[in-house]
């Protein structure tokens, strides 16, 4: 049975909560005590059974609950048996059985069924090196009163978020940027730093935040306060060690293991579960999985893009079949109050990024909830396993780089006669830009082809900057070039950045704002491990991406699923910036609001918006971003940075590329 209905006004879900966390320190000082309180209500559209504080002289806690597991018990703070002990949790724990098990069999009395209790029993137990143990989506905070210590920890990749700030000897923290921005005594200044690489890459890379003093926790980290000292450390690091001598076969047959296991440990919940579904591979194989391990009839959600060219509705539509699944999707077009919804993802966004994609999430996540609790994704697949295109732009742009420079610059000045497409990501566009990010380093180029502003056009764009540079993001522990180039790095880049700070803070917060938890079980961590071992060309060989899960799900899927390119979610900005939304777009960046702002060059963004309109280039994303950072800016009060101007050096002007 395929329901198929047009999207119509959002639903008045009344007051609901869902996972989230908050708290400060206190620590001798007087404090007020409906400050946690306050934290926690900004935390309200997360969801929806329970909400709860905890005060002491030191610390203040809070955390509302969206019952996933264990529907009668789990309710936050909870406390250890001897009340010295205190948890605010948000996520999943899906080895919390197998955990409780073994915690009974030393000792560990259980009043709850919850995973809770669990991960507070496991604190108690092995204190940090608990966290190695925990498979799933979390982001905690442990309080033991006596020792004056303070423990959070976030999961190994960032699924669940968790934000930091350090201000005179305290901390202060939550599951968004709102929890600690509640607190008057914390500036809201423009972290200059962190915009150059907003306007880079279209997302703030951790432990950055657009705001000063305030930080992401990294993934894979836990952060130790006791008494006004701070430790961070690190309980997970991914290896890149590639095993040379792993056969396909073998390594299919150990990815087929993996991702059933998976699969069972993300089914689990008490309350219903459904599957957003594209017409891709990584959609497609949850759905086949998922309809292995469910004895019930699965429920799947869709967007559909009708009468566009990437529309996905006929593959949609022959998986739904396929697995006999109840279907629901939504036709995202302009008929939708678009601008409203706009708002409400630069509300709900928390910290801007510039990914176009945060609109159809929106619309799907609420969507889903009228039918389901949990849904499952398909995040991380791409940067596991090298599904992105950009993977076989890095390696062409090295024949390309052969080509002398001043012949590329030709070619790039021949293509600005070829008209532009309303396309999402048509040819033509990606062909300049492809010669563009030629024309950078290797790094640089990689987050070029998917970004949007190189740091010579941000020169030309900014009225400050500073001596932030995107390859001070290479410039850590990332895999090194190797002999058959530079796959694994990009790939570790991309799982550690873009991943996390992007693609996983969207669906958070598009899903979180509907009360709904998504899970990506791609994203359990022995799956992840399994693929940084294994070597590139099961990755990515000749035109083939994906190789690995595509030979494993040949026989599984309809050919047509497999042989689909990668659509990717995405709504055509360019198209609809010059029609639907134009007059929102002008509006938002007016000559008065660029003014007003103080950061950017009033005829820079007047030169891009007529660039784009008289179709002389297609600039949507490089629009689009902006005018989520002026909502965002608008709605929180930032204030610019009043960082001095540090003049760009002349050798880095030198290959300053034209924004039309």
């Amino acid at each position: 049975m395929r329901l198929r209905e047009q999207f119509l006004t959002a639903q008045n879900w009344g007051k609901r909560f869902v996972c989230g966390i908050s708290g400060y320190t206190h620590r001798g000082r007087v404090f007020n005590p409906s400050a946690i309180e306050e934290a926690t209500n900004t935390l309200i559209h997360r969801g929806p059974d329970q909400q709860g504080t905890y005060q002491s002289a030191c610390v203040s806690l809070g955390a509302v609950r969206l019952k996933i597991i264990d529907l009668r018990s789990g309710a936050q703070p909870f406390f250890s048996d001897d009340r010295k002990t205190v948890l605010v949790f948000n996520g999943e724990i899906y080895n919390y059985r197998e955990l409780r098990q073994e915690l009974q069999g030393l000792g560990h009395q259980f009043s709850t069924q919850s995973d809770t209790e669990v991960l507070l029993r496991a604190f108690l137990q092995w204190d940090t090196e608990c966290f190695r143990r925990l498979r799933g989506m979390f982001a905690a905070a442990f309080w033991n009163e006596d020792e004056r210590r303070l423990v959070l920890v976030r999961d190994r990749v960032g699924i669940k978020p968790l934000y930091v700030c350090r201000f005179g000897g305290d901390i202060y923290f939550g599951s968004e940027l709102k929890t600690i921005l509640c607190h008057s005594e914390i500036p809201r200044r423009l972290d200059l730093s962190a915009l150059h690489h907003y306007l880079a890459l279209n997302y703030v890379p951790g432990p950055f935040t657009l705001i000063e003093g305030i930080q992401k926790l990294r993934p894979g980290c836990f952060l130790e306060w006791r008494d006004g000292l701070v430790l961070e450390e690190r309980y997970w690091k991914l290896r890149y060690e590639q095993d040379e001598h792993r056969t396909l076969p073998d390594a299919e047959q150990e990815l087929d293991r993996l991702l059933k296991r998976s699969m069972r440990d993300h089914l689990l919940s008490d309350v219903p579960v459904g599957i957003w579904l594209s017409g891709g591979i990584d959609s497609s194989t949850l759905l086949h999985y998922a309809a292995q391990a469910s004895t019930k009839r699965l429920k799947t959600f869709s967007i559909t893009f009708r009468g566009r060219s990437f529309d996905e509705t006929p593959y949609i539509h022959e998986l739904a079949d396929k697995y006999q699944t109840e279907h629901l999707e939504v036709d995202l077009n302009p008929t939708l109050d678009l601008a409203s919804a706009i708002e409400d993802v630069a509300y709900h966004s928390d910290e801007p990024f510039a990914d176009a994609g945060a609109l159809p999430v929106w619309f799907l996540s609420k969507l889903s909830r009228q039918r389901v609790t949990v849904a499952l994704s398909g995040e991380g697949a791409d940067e596991l396993f090298g599904g992105y295109i950009t993977y076989r732009a890095d390696h062409l742009a090295g024949y390309a780089r052969l080509l002398p420079e001043g012949a590329r610059r030709s070619l790039l000045n021949a293509l600005k006669y070829w008209p532009v497409s309303d396309d999402k990501i048509s040819f033509e566009y990606k062909m300049k830009r492809f010669l563009e990010g030629s024309l950078l380093s290797p790094d640089e180029a990689h987050v070029y082809w998917n970004g949007a502003f190189s740091r010579a056009q941000q020169a030309d764009l900014l009225l400050r900057t500073n001596q932030t540079r995107v390859q001070d993001l290479f410039e850590s522990d990332l895999p090194q070039t190797n002999g058959d180039g530079n796959l694994s790095r990009f790939l570790a880049f991309d799982q550690r950045y873009y991943l996390a700070d992007d693609l996983l803070q969207k669906v958070d917060r598009m899903s979180m704002a509907h009360s709904l938890e998504v899970r990506p079980p791609y994203l359990d961590h022995h799956i992840i491990e399994f693929a940084a071992s294994l070597p590139d060309r099961f990755k990515v060989g000749g035109r083939c991406q994906k190789v690995i899960l595509k030979r494993l799900m040949r026989s599984k899927l309809p050919k047509s699923v497999l042989r689909h390119s990668k659509t990717g979610l995405d709504i055509p900005t360019h198209d609809w910036l010059r029609g639907p939304l134009r007059s929102y777009l002008e509006d938002t960046l007016s000559p008065a609001a660029v003014r007003q702002n103080g950061l950017f060059r009033p005829e820079t963004i007047e030169r891009l918006k007529n660039d784009h309109m008289e179709r002389r280039a297609n600039l949507g994303y490089h629009l689009w971003g902006l005018m989520i950072l002026f909502l965002w800016m608008k709605h929180w009060n930032i204030q610019s940075s009043s960082e001095l101007t540090l003049p760009m050096a002349a050798e880095e002007m030198v290959s300053k590329q034209a924004l039309s």
